[in-house]
């Protein structure tokens, strides 16, 4: 089996990201974005979906933490794209319904080639609160966009419940990282690109 693994870099004004992963990993990573609570978000994505990942991140945090957290996620879907590589072999679909204490998260994902995002049940106020007192809860729907748009990722993440903003968030890329790891893992029953039109 071919390896799947990328690496990519991205420079701009704004942020500079370098980032390598594993699809086929343990779930071992090396996280540093200088912003704490996504360093948290991304140890636990990789965790939970077996991927390895090793991202070095810097950027105007000075003025807010937007720029180097929403191109992470541009990066980390790149990333993404590039291991999947051919599709060929892999489940496509996957769900996972996850929660933490109170919260509860479903994701589905489809590595489909068409990027699309719908992000519903996120409790009013959570876009506007600051989590560790620096990551506002907005961020967390760029970081999927970004992924969803530059991975050629479907995605559905709904919230289902929920109080603590912390929890919410962190459920969520738990769910999205559980869904990600059974719809990349290659199945042995399937013959080439799991789809009707042959080609993902």
């Amino acid at each position: 089996m071919a390896s799947r693994t990328a690496k990519v870099s991205r420079k701009t004004s704004e942020s500079t990201i370098e980032l390598s992963l594993d699809l086929d990993g343990t779930g071992t990573s090396s996280i540093d974005t200088t912003v704490p609570f996504f360093d948290h978000l991304l140890t636990a994505f990789s965790k939970h979906s077996l991927i390895d990942l090793t991202v070095k991140a810097t950027g105007d945090t000075d003025i807010d933490v937007h720029h180097t957290v929403e191109d992470t996620g541009i990066v980390l879907g790149q990333a993404i794209k590039q291991a999947l590589g051919d599709k060929v072999g892999i489940g496509r679909y996957g769900d996972a319904l996850v929660p933490l204490d109170e919260a509860i998260v479903q994701a589905v994902v489809d590595v489909s080639g068409r990027p699309y995002l719908v992000h519903t049940g996120e409790p009013d106020g959570f876009a506007h609160h600051l989590i560790g007192g620096h990551f506002t809860g907005s961020m967390v729907r760029h970081v999927f966009e970004a992924i969803a748009f530059n991975a050629g990722l479907t995605i559905h993440i709904t919230v289902l419940g929920g109080r603590d903003p912390h929890h919410i968030a962190e459920a969520e890329f738990k769910a999205f990282a559980r869904a990600l790891r059974q719809a990349v893992q290659h199945d042995a029953r399937v013959t080439g690109i799991p789809s009707t039109k042959g080609a993902l």
